[in-house]
């Protein structure tokens, strides 16, 4: 697991993801010789902070975004929030501008959000939560976990793929705008028409630790029924642990897929997580093993 504890202790708030991809990169081009397949790998000014790796002759994309939530620093001490962070009262959050590292608090004082830092900082700064990784027999607790598993698992499906795309996509936490360009870019070179979503869900009155990775019904959008009944079929065959998720609200990459120019299914499927956003996210290791073997099972057969 040191590659996913790299990557939870890397900046990446959206908008501020080239740290992250400089971190991914290294580790695809100093391995994926050892691949079973070798990939083609893409990356440059042409797709931003994005990589996309081509394995093979593609039949299915997987989608994994690398950005996170944070903040912004604005004048004197306030901040604005990137995407949407949930840390009650107070965080430490960590950061660095022209003058130097930045370590400070976060409050909210009548609504607003400020920092604490003495020093005034260089406006615009993009500010994260300050790390603590902690990991027993049963779960892994970090901020970030959304998305860092996301894309730790598709690093772990890259060993043994044969054929398909995977996607590094970037800006998801606060709005998206990367997956039109990148699906543009796989549907000139090798088109698909199928996707999954490597990211992290929630933990709910129906969505429990330790009982598998979840299968996306719906969320804030509702993908092609026909797909998820694939998906779920695929699953149930496959003997690894899973459960189903209906929600009314929530997005992913799926969302400008199912909106983009081109007619592919997709469907979210990722571990759950308690304590959404906030530096404390909460992840069982056996959902994260079920998420880890169901995609290299479900990309094998799709």
């Amino acid at each position: 697991m040191e590659i996913l504890f790299e990557l939870l202790r890397t900046r990446g708030v959206s908008g501020d993801e080239t740290e992250t991809k400089n971190l991914i990169l290294n580790y695809i081009q100093k391995r994926k010789n050892h691949w079973k397949v070798c990939p083609e790998v893409y990356s440059g000014d042409n797709l931003q902070d994005c990589i996309v790796l081509k394995f093979g002759n593609p039949r299915t994309a997987v989608f994994a975004h690398i950005d996170t939530i944070g903040f912004m620093t604005r004048y004197q001490n306030q901040l604005v929030p990137v995407g949407g962070p949930d840390f009650g009262e107070v965080a430490t959050l960590v950061g660095e501008d022209s003058l130097g590292k930045i370590e400070c608090e976060v409050n909210l004082v009548d609504g607003s959000l400020e920092h604490d830092f003495p020093r005034k900082t260089d406006i615009g700064t993009p500010l994260s939560y300050q790390q603590d990784i902690r990991l027993d027999e049963d779960f892994i607790q970090a901020a970030y976990l959304d998305n860092r598993l996301g894309v730790y698992n598709c690093l772990k499906l890259a060993e043994s793929l044969e054929n398909g795309w995977i996607v590094f996509s970037t800006y998801e936490e606060h709005g998206g705008g990367s997956v039109p360009f990148l699906l543009k870019f796989i549907q000139d070179k090798a088109p698909i028409n199928q996707a999954l979503i490597s990211d992290i869900t929630w933990v709910t009155e129906g969505v429990q630790h330790h009982e598998g990775v979840v299968i996306s019904i719906r969320d804030r959008n509702i993908p092609r029924r026909q797909f998820i009944n694939k998906i779920v079929s695929l699953a149930e065959r496959s003997g690894i642990p899973f459960q189903l998720e209906v929600e009314g609200s929530g997005g992913s990459d799926g969302r400008e897929i199912q909106n983009s120019e081109y007619a592919i299914d997709w469907c979210f499927i990722g571990a759950p997580e308690d304590n959404v956003h906030s530096p404390d996210e909460k992840v069982s290791l056996k959902d994260l093993d079920a998420m880890l073997k169901m995609y290299e099972y479900l990309m094998a057969k799709l």
